[in-house]
Parts: C-alpha cells; sequence; structure tokens
C-alpha cells in the first residue's frame, strides 16, 4: 500500500507521520524523512547566499505518477507494509516544509533503505523544479553531481 499526494498546502510533518504510524500500528518499524526548504543557496551556510523564498515548479499528473511507480519500485525491492509521499509545489518560505517520506516494514533496515532510495530518487529524478530567490534575484536550482552518484547506487 502507498499514499502518493503532490499538493500546493503546507501540511504538518507530525500529524502526518502519528497518522501514518496509527494506520501502520502493527508495523515494527517506521523510518521517515522531512525535507525542509533552507534559507542558503550551495552546499553549505558559510559559502552560499541568503534565500528569501522558492518556487517549486512540477509536472501534474506525470509527478503524481513518477512519484506512484517509484513507490511501488520500492514494495518491489523491500518488504514494506506502506509508504507515504508528502510533495509540495508552489511559493515556499524558509522553515516551510518541501517533502515526507514515511516507511512502514516489519523491521528497520527495509524501512532505513526504502526511505533513503525514495529521497535519492526523488532529489534526482521526480519531474519538480526549484526557482531560488536571493538578494541577487532568482535562479533555477542545477542538479548536482553529488545527487546523482547517490541516485546511482539504487540502479538495478
Amino acid at each position: 500500500m502507498h499514499t502518493v499526494r503532490v499538493q500546493k498546502d503546507v501540511f504538518n510533518s507530525g500529524d502526518a507521520i502519528n497518522v501514518f504510524s496509527a494506520r501502520n500500528s502493527g508495523s515494527g518499524g517506521i523510518a521517515s524523512f522531512v525535507g525542509q526548504m533552507r534559507d542558503f543557496t550551495g552546499p553549505d551556510r558559510a559559502s552560499g547566499a541568503a534565500i528569501s523564498r522558492m518556487t517549486l515548479e512540477h509536472y501534474p499528473g506525470m509527478a503524481e505518477r513518477q512519484l506512484s511507480d517509484l513507490a511501488a519500485d520500492a514494495h518491489a525491492r523491500w518488504p514494506l507494509d506502506d509508504i507515504l509521499i508528502i510533495h509540495r509545489y508552489g511559493d515556499l518560505s524558509p522553515g516551510d516544509p518541501i517533502v515526507l517520506v514515511a516507511v512502514a516494514s516489519a523491521h528497520r533496515e527495509p524501512a532505513f533503505d526504502a526511505c533513503r532510495f525514495l529521497m535519492d530518487w526523488l532529489k534526482t529524478k521526480a519531474p519538480f523544479w526549484k526557482k531560488e530567490v536571493s538578494a541577487d534575484g532568482a535562479s533555477w536550482v542545477e542538479a548536482q553531481a553529488s545527487d546523482d552518484a547517490k541516485a546511482a547506487r539504487w540502479d538495478r
């Protein structure tokens, strides 16, 4: 089983994880990851510029379909009870949640592995595009080779 939501509205990650956990009370392990908007560009705060906001664009229909296919792939790789993926689009401010991935399994190891797999794939292959706004203006976020390398470890 899996649930995929692509939405403009903000979500409360704690509430979503609580509902997911209650729905999977028989699972032995639940792993989750919440990604939120940073307030700086680049790999670290020291070398990056301050960001005041970000716009996330997506390809409606395709994004939901690809995330659902991704969840099905995770189910095929690991013995999972359930997956929840929530991904936002639209205008965001620093600290706003962007993505939540939660995975339930009988044991912790498949839950951890599947959660990492889902986030590595989302970071590199999902049809979302980020435009950051700083004092220097707006710019589209480029793909990072380090993210591609992390995702490549899951290639079959």
